[in-house]
């Protein structure tokens, strides 16, 4: 029986990412909600002029991926603030 080789922490990705067919969905909303299973995002945008949210995606995923993505996240934010996207520091 084949084992499963479990990802060791800080092991590089690759990542590929089709920008033709990959769109960026910005939100203004999110809407979570959790079980003893998983955690699921719903994630939406404000329709214009009106008092709707359309849905664009919806993500779900473990409770130890959402810790784990709550981590990296934070890790992020604190890393980038103040930075603009250059990775320059954003003057006063």
């Amino acid at each position: 029986m084949d084992e499963k080789k479990k990802q060791q922490p800080n092991q590089q990705v690759g990542l590929n990412v089709n920008l033709d067919t990959t769109a960026i969905l910005y939100t203004d909303n999110i809407f979570m909600n959790a079980n003893e299973d998983g955690i699921v995002l719903d994630v939406g945008q404000k329709v214009f002029n009106t008092n709707q949210v359309r849905i664009v995606t919806r993500i779900g995923m473990s409770r130890n991926h959402a810790k784990k993505f709550v981590s990296e996240m934070g890790k992020l934010l604190a890393m980038t603030e103040g930075h603009s996207q250059s990775g320059e520091k954003k003057k006063n």
